[in-house]
């Protein structure tokens, strides 16, 4: 830790988080931006045990400042409970606390017991909800629990039970009604009206005039490829950055997949290197809108005209982005769709793949359909699949596209405030957003400077009770995948991968919420880079 950048900064700042253990009748005149957590619904200990262990709060008074400062970077609570030599608590000090002792005369070297506040607040461990709720008001953000003897055994925060997600579903409109019709008039599994405006809804959202619900967004990608005839001694080139499903959906049928590099700008696959991965076997490409960013299609579809391929959109996380005005799915001979409970819209599972061709989106609907013909029962024209959505999933499909220009606005909205927090900040490079798109931003994901740097900071994150998540991996780095051509240079996606990291984007997520991640977000990563 370099003390004395760490020191500067907080000299700097607000106290962004803990603020001053003083006498209770203080905090009625310290509001701060949390004050909006009234509520902590239940205070159940046991759940976030794994996220932060009470060890990491308590620091004995005989240690000193420097040892109180450590653990007090590390925990990322900005503070700690000091105890005596039995393990009673006799005081709390915050890193504000340390600031004023340091500018009163005192060095890193005296005892914390020099330098803790006594006059703190502390309830029994067995608190009614109500008291805690009381405590937790003005600048208290954090509250020692303690047992018979005094000692610390457990601690309480507004956060301590409320985890922000990266993604979750909002269910907030006609779901409820549309499925509840599905169980009255017993139409639940793959047969009624539900599959068929979802397809249509869709279709005309994406401009592709024929669509085929499916299972799921992997199913669909194989489902693409079965009915434009892919398979054994075929090549498909997939990007290296990109969910795992787009390679295994390739190898489903046969084919061998071929990995490209991804751009530096875009985050998805590069034509270039397309280009440089053609061969006679080269079918198809799969250009995958990675994290609701649009691919160059103009190029990609260029080089597909001049080499007779396929393109089969991998529209997964870009419901509602946008390529130079068109929506995002209308490009391709093919695109998939993925309707898992993360994506813009859900039905919990379940996708659809959107077809140009006509004979093709009716080859595609026998392949789903166990290969068997629609006028003649039971009769199997095609070895097929059962890859059918039920029509309680559509229905919930259904009520989720009436919401889905909302849903995309709110992204936008999310991503825009995410944006002017961060643009200042050090070491970190923001999400792709180049002016010839519109960018869903299905997670917003950017960049920090390494791979360390990006795996602590989840994990401090995690500790705040504040979800993130790292990256897909490189393809050509596992396992299954590693034997596959590939480009020469694929360091692009190496450099995405190791530093990448998604903060929560979901729909429901409220302001207030976001403010607080955008606060200790910027707070974790300024004591990291400084």
């Amino acid at each position: 830790m370099q003390l004395q950048s760490y020191l500067r900064y907080r000299l700097e700042c607000s106290e962004l988080y803990v603020g001053d253990f003083m006498n209770h009748s203080m905090t009625a005149s310290r509001e701060t931006k949390y004050s909006g957590y009234t509520d902590l619904c239940q205070l159940q200990h046991s759940p976030m045990e794994g996220v932060m262990n009470i060890d990491e709060l308590i620091i004995n008074e005989h240690l000193s400042i420097r040892d109180a400062l450590v653990k007090i970077d590390a925990n990322t609570k900005g503070v700690v409970f000091v105890v005596d030599n039995n393990n009673s608590l006799v005081g709390i000090l915050t890193d504000g606390d340390i600031r004023r002792a340091l500018l009163n005369g005192k060095t890193i070297d005296d005892a914390t017991a020099l330098v803790m506040n006594k006059n703190f607040f502390a309830l029994p461990v067995d608190a009614e909800l109500a008291t805690i709720n009381k405590g937790l008001q003005g600048s208290i953000k954090i509250i020692p629990l303690v047992n018979q003897h005094n000692q610390v055994v457990d601690y309480a925060t507004h956060l301590r039970n409320k985890i922000i997600s990266v993604a979750s579903p909002f269910l907030n409109g006609n779901e409820l009604e549309y499925v509840s019709d599905c169980l009255k008039t017993s139409w639940i599994s793959s047969q009624g009206k539900y599959v068929k405006d979802f397809e249509a809804v869709l279709s005309k959202f994406c401009q592709q005039p024929f669509a085929v619900a499916v299972s799921n967004g992997t199913v669909a990608i194989h489902l693409a490829l079965a009915a434009l005839g892919i398979g054994s001694g075929d090549e498909v080139i997939v990007p290296d950055f990109t969910f795992a499903a787009t390679i295994n959906a390739v190898i489903y049928t046969g084919a061998t997949p071929v990995i490209a590099e991804v751009e530096r700008d875009t985050w998805t696959i590069s034509p270039n290197s397309i280009n440089r991965l053609i061969t006679k076997n080269t079918k198809a490409i799969i250009p995958v809108h990675i994290y609701g960013h649009a691919c160059k299609m103009d190029e990609i579809l260029h080089i597909a005209q001049k080499h007779s391929l396929y393109i089969i959109e991998d529209v997964a996380e870009a419901l509602g982005s946008e390529y130079k005005s068109k929506p995002l799915g209308c490009f391709g001979d093919a695109a998939t769709f993925s309707f898992f409970g993360n994506k813009t819209i859900t039905t919990g599972e379940g996708g659809m793949v959107l077809f140009k061709d006509a004979d093709i989106a009716h080859k595609a609907q026998l392949l789903r359909d166990h290969g068997m013909s629609k006028d003649r029962r039971y009769w199997h024209e095609l070895v097929g699949f059962n890859y059918r959505m039920t029509n309680i999933q559509a229905a919930i499909g259904v009520a989720q596209m009436e919401q889905v220009n909302k849903f995309v606005n709110k992204k936008i909205e999310l991503a825009a405030r995410y944006n002017a927090a961060f643009a200042k900040l050090p070491h970190i490079m923001l999400p792709p957003n180049m002016g010839w798109g519109k960018n869903s931003y299905w997670l917003y994901t950017l960049k920090l400077q390494s791979s360390n740097m990006r795996d602590e900071m989840i994990n401090k994150l995690k500790k705040n009770n504040i979800e993130s998540r790292p990256c897909f991996y490189p393809l050509h780095i596992m396992p299954p995948y590693c034997d596959f051509r590939r480009d020469e240079s694929l360091q692009n996606s190496i450099e995405i991968a190791e530093c990448g990291i998604s903060l929560p984007s979901s729909v429901s997520l409220s302001e207030h919420d976001q403010e607080v991640v955008i606060d200790i977000f910027t707070q974790l990563l300024l004591n990291l880079t400084n």
